[in-house]
């Protein structure tokens, strides 16, 4: 039986082996074919798809330079429109300081007069109750005169008819109208200094609000000049160059 088994083996093992070789050739060669031949996996209705031309790309960048141009013209447009009001507002607090320096200037020059007068000895009048209430009278009646001309406040009259912060009504009218002198005085001087301030915070506004203007109308300028290439000489610089009607070129200038 074994001896069956062993012949067959050695007789069929031959043809199995040419079998397999041819097979295995088979498969080989469609391998090569295939790979030698790619292009006919690809579709021939379907071409590669291609790359942006050079014309295509200067337009989509000519058109990316008017955006940006447009952009910044309407920046130095609206630029110019702040730098102008900031300039107004200066110009207000400007004039508001010079007025509030002339009513220093007038109380400290009508301080100084009662002053001298002060200097001199008040007159001797009796100490009686009718000479008291008549010199209340007088106080009442200056501060209130004060108040209407805008020289008291509301709060400082009050002081005044409550005998607060100094305010006596058994002192000389001379005394009277030296210390509403002075107190009108430290007021105007206060007023002062606050409209001095805030003409420092408008010319400081104002003085950005021009540096910004006038560094986007340059910019648009200078946008507009990549759009037309050819028209604008290419040694001209920005400064030199004519600027676009959007904003003054001001700077303000500090009185005082």
């Amino acid at each position: 039986m074994e001896t069956v088994v062993f012949y067959q083996f050695v007789t069929e093992m031959p043809r199995a082996a040419a079998i397999w070789s041819t097979l295995f050739l088979l498969t080989l060669g469609l391998l090569t074919v295939l790979a030698a031949r790619p292009e006919r996996d690809l579709p021939t209705d379907d071409p590669l798809p291609a790359g942006p031309t050079r014309r295509e790309l200067a337009a989509a960048e000519a058109v990316d330079l008017r955006r940006y141009a447009e952009e910044v013209a309407v920046a130095a447009a609206r630029a110019a429109i702040t730098a102008k009001r900031r300039r107004a507002a200066w110009l207000t607090a400007q004039e508001q300081m010079e007025q509030a320096w002339t009513g220093y200037d007038e109380a400290d020059t009508a301080a100084r007069r009662f002053a001298d007068a002060g200097a001199l000895p008040t007159p001797q009048t009796s100490h009686t109750p009718a000479e008291y209430a008549a010199r209340e009278r007088y106080l009442h009646r200056a501060a209130m005169a004060a108040y209407w001309r805008g020289d008291l406040t509301m709060a400082q009259l009050g002081d005044v008819f409550g005998h607060r912060r100094g305010w006596d009504p058994r002192r000389h009218p001379v005394e009277q109208e030296v210390l509403i002198s002075r107190v009108v005085r430290d007021a105007r001087l206060a007023d002062y200094q606050v409209a001095a301030d805030s003409e420092r915070v408008a010319w400081r506004d104002a003085e950005l609000a021009a540096s910004s203007a006038r560094a986007l109308a340059e910019e648009a300028y200078a946008a507009a000049a990549r759009l037309r290439p050819i028209l604008v000489p290419a040694r001209r610089t920005v400064a030199g160059a004519l600027r676009p009607a959007v904003v003054a070129l001001w700077r303000p200038a500090r009185v005082g």
